[in-house]
């Protein structure tokens, strides 16, 4: 029997470039994999600098894209005059629409004024814009956070929440953002902190949800005959994974059933966490095994993604070198040294909209190191580098989306003085 007190094995992240943590899975309408989660802003701050939303897409569960960020505090008018505390979202899709869901606070005094935000796209990973928050007292407050949203087979609309010992759900209108009937109490759920998930299967209900073990949550889950409990046979489907928190979503795609959720194996620190996935496996009678933390992949479960005819690479032999770089067997080396960059002009944006930067690099130092993006004066992150196999060869990526103007007109800036790292190339490619 395993040791459910202490962290399994130590699983392999699926977003290394930047720190991710809290993802809530959905399928969208065009039959891809989307990861929504909340972004622990790199250097930390506790938890209460999170915020600039990022999507993430899969087909095959194996290559995993930036889509690039789609929200953050600067855009809620109603929120929080200084920003940050912009935690654990979700997403669903209905009647042409998806709908965001996302906790944030409206007063500076944050844990008694959190509301859950609503923003609207018609698209699953871009163009989203707030269109306000929940307007039902008792949906907010003290300590009211994490919205799950659950769509019936009926059609009936669930919103799940809370934290603190609270857990919370309330069913809403068809325009998703109004609440009907009455706040109800999840009745039966063994030790809830927070993270509340609802999915189904096989006709029954699935409430998964973080305890309170002191120091390494776990991920534990209930079961009902009804989206509103009361809710039993409670189990635990995944052991501590090094953080103080812990929080995710279950979801089946073609075919399988998988497990997401966070640990901090890249940074070793709890509130700079790295999203991972592993497959779940379910016992005849309808309970959940304990997830295995892998270290490798999942297996693929379709075609690697086909290349776009319009990227190309811009190499770091051509760029403009700075502060003490200079180009060694076609990369770009010193990276280390404070106040060096080295930046590409007049790269090609086409008609503009979102494109894929990939940088490509060695870091053979054993050690995490970092480097910042700047394109067009815009700090977009501090991406993470972590170690490759050696020096000699550059076989390291790490990629971010981000928005790019028309024409040969963009900017692309990679600074270093963050740890030792070489540079091989960018591969610009258009998403839009």
């Amino acid at each position: 029997m395993p040791n459910l007190e202490r962290p399994g094995t130590i699983a392999a992240p699926i977003i290394k470039s930047i720190y991710t943590a809290d993802p809530s899975a959905r399928v969208g309408h065009d039959g891809k994999l989307y990861i929504y989660a909340s972004h622990d802003m790199d250097p930390a701050r506790g938890c209460d600098f999170m915020d600039r939303y990022h999507i993430f897409s899969t087909e095959d569960m194996v290559h995993f894209l930036d889509e690039g960020e789609i929200l953050r505090s600067d855009d809620v008018t109603w929120g929080r005059p200084e920003g940050g505390f912009m935690w654990a979202p979700d997403c669903i899709y209905k009647n042409g629409t998806y709908y965001y869901y996302y906790p944030h606070p409206a007063g500076t005094h944050w844990n008694d004024t959190w509301k859950i935000g609503v923003a609207v796209s018609k698209h699953p990973a871009k163009d989203f814009r707030d269109i306000g928050y929940i307007e039902k007292e008792g949906v907010g407050g003290w300590c009211m956070i994490d919205p799950c949203i659950f769509v019936d087979d009926d059609g009936r609309n669930y919103l799940y929440f809370g934290g603190g010992n609270q857990p919370k759900a309330v069913e809403l209108e068809d325009d998703m953002i109004t609440a009907k009937g009455e706040i109800v109490d999840m009745v039966g759920l063994e030790d809830f902190h927070e993270a509340s998930w609802v999915f189904k299967r096989n006709g029954v209900y699935y409430m998964t949800f973080s305890d309170n073990l002191p120091g390494n949550n776990r991920l534990r889950y209930a079961m009902s005959d009804s989206p509103l409990g009361p809710w039993d046979r409670n189990g635990i489907y995944l052991a501590p994974t090094g953080c103080d928190t812990s929080h995710g979503s279950v979801v089946a795609f073609k075919g399988r059933w998988y497990a997401f959720y966070h640990n901090c194996v890249i940074s070793g620190r709890g509130n700079l966490r790295s999203v991972c996935v592993d497959e779940l496996f379910f016992n005849d009678d309808g309970t959940i095994k304990l997830v295995e933390q892998t270290t490798g992949p999942c297996e693929s479960v379709g075609s690697a993604p086909a290349a776009n005819p319009r990227a190309y690479t811009l190499m770091a032999k051509n760029a403009i070198l700075e502060g003490g770089l200079e180009i060694r067997n076609g990369v770009a080396v010193n990276l280390a040294r404070d106040n060096s960059f080295l930046m590409f002009t007049k790269a090609e944006g086409y008609d503009g909209g979102r494109a894929n930067l990939k940088i490509r690099y060695a870091n053979g130092s054993g050690r995490l190191s970092r480097v910042r993006l700047i394109v067009n004066d815009t700090d977009w992150s501090l991406l993470n580098l972590i170690p490759t196999r050696n020096w000699d060869t550059v076989d390291g990526d790490v990629d971010l989306t981000v928005p790019l103007k028309a024409g040969k007109t963009n900017v692309i800036k990679i600074v270093g003085g963050l740890g030792a790292a070489e540079i091989e190339s960018v591969t610009v490619t258009p998403l839009d």
